[in-house]
């Protein structure tokens, strides 16, 4: 494909148009400069002439990027660049092009952030490695690693498949663009802050010299965006994969591993995607416990965030989370997940409901409108055991039974997982 040229398939209008409605769809923050997705159409409207005569002319800078800190599950914490939403428009443009230059040189065991792959391909061949005979893993997790790309090393690669010198200093100007944080702009010399269309693409650039390293040396491995796992037959062999690996991530790419992420280990000791694996010859994918823990404590932020509210409003605001959580989850193959938690969360809303009738008369009287007898309902009302307890017990069970939630219209992460299994 010519890419001397390339400016103008950037700027051409159906190119834009698709980048604009992608840009809509996505919503997001404002930038620095404070603008809306909102308020992008009047803007255009006013304004793109000169924008598109700054792009072809090579001469248009963008702005700086707004670092917004957001929490890792596993402490610490992940700055993402927000760009204003013209920047996003530009890059999204950008990335319309040069996606299907670089699509084809990529490597076929790479999965993250590219068309028509993801994390459950990537975690189906993690798996088949491991059946295949290869029960060691090398996971390598890099440090920092958009904190830390190489701007030359990176800009070195882009240029391998673009000659066109203002798409080349367009994406210069982007990586080099300042980070503001509490109204102060802080110039980058390297990395790629994650939150710009364009930073995934760029990531998969950059390490596909990693993945052909892998592939010349006969490695079994797959890739998704910076966390890449190698599949091995022996404990030496891997151990001796990931010295090779290391020295050639700090001598070639200038980037550096983190040693308390990174490990050889079996490969059912180490989660991948949030997905674990149990067995060897007849591997299985499972929900690793790292994710269950993560979905609970999820579960309990909109319990907390919805104290008050009725149980109908709780379950409505938990369902797009579970649908998500399930659907990301639907190539686990071990299934006793599903039922636990779904026990689990029937559980949360039966104690909700439980604290909901502060007195026992209240509680005697839901109960028997429940179908139980006024005995039992007494009986169980008067009991002077906790909200947990009473949620759990049989008298809650009976009352507020599967059916009861199923018709409350909360979703059920066994039947969704079950009705994904027959789709696929």
């Amino acid at each position: 494909m010519a890419t001397q040229a390339l400016m103008e398939q950037v700027v051409e209008r159906g190119n834009m148009w698709a980048a604009y409605e992608r840009v809509l769809r996505n919503k997001g923050a404002p930038g620095a400069d404070g603008m809306r997705v909102e308020d992008l159409k009047a803007w255009l409207q006013a304004h793109w002439p000169a924008v598109k005569a700054a792009l072809v002319a090579g001469s248009y800078l963008p702005r700086e990027v707004r670092a917004v800190d957001i929490p890792k599950p596993q402490g610490g914490v992940r700055t993402l660049g927000v760009p204003s939403v013209v920047d996003r428009l530009v890059q999204q443009a950008l990335l319309q092009v040069l996606q299907p230059i670089f699509e084809p040189v990529f490597s076929d065991s790479s999965y993250g952030f590219r068309p028509g792959r993801n994390a459950g391909q990537a975690v189906r061949a993690a798996r088949d490695h491991v059946r295949s005979g290869r029960h060691w893993v090398v996971d390598m997790d890099l440090a920092k690693f958009f904190d830390r790309v190489n701007h030359d090393l990176l800009m070195a690669r882009v240029a391998r498949q673009v000659t066109d010198p203002r798409v080349l200093k367009l994406i210069r100007r982007f990586l080099e663009a300042g980070l503001m944080r509490d109204g102060v702009v802080q110039p980058r010399t390297q990395g790629t802050p994650q939150g710009g269309p364009l930073s995934p693409l760029l990531s998969n650039i950059l390490l596909t010299d990693f993945d052909r390293e892998l592939e010349r040396r006969c490695h079994a491995f797959v890739r998704y965006a910076d966390d890449s796992n190698v599949y091995l037959a022996s404990r030496t062999a891997a151990d001796h994969a990931f010295e090779a690996m290391r020295s050639y991530l700090e001598s070639e790419l200038k980037l550096q591993i983190n040693p308390d992420k990174s490990a050889v280990a079996r490969a059912s000791e180490r989660d991948f995607l949030g997905y674990g694996l149990v067995g060897r010859e007849r591997a299985r994918l499972k929900v690793a416990a790292a994710s269950i823990q993560r979905l609970r404590r999820r579960v309990k932020d909109v319990l907390r965030e919805n104290r008050g509210v009725s149980v109908a409003a709780v379950i409505e605001a938990l369902n797009p989370l579970l649908r998500g959580w399930t659907n990301y989850f639907r190539w686990a193959e071990v299934k006793n997940v599903w039922q636990a938690l779904d026990g689990w969360l029937r559980r949360k809303l039966r104690g909700r409901l439980w604290r909901q009738c502060r007195r026992p008369l209240a509680r005697a009287r839901l109960l028997m409108k429940r179908g139980l007898t006024e005995e039992r309902a007494w009986r169980s009302a008067t009991n002077g055991r906790g909200a947990w307890w009473n949620a759990g017990a049989s008298h809650m069970n009976a009352a507020f039974p599967k059916a009861f939630f199923d018709h409350m219209g909360l979703v059920s992460l066994v039947d969704t997982h079950r009705r994904f299994q027959s789709q696929s």
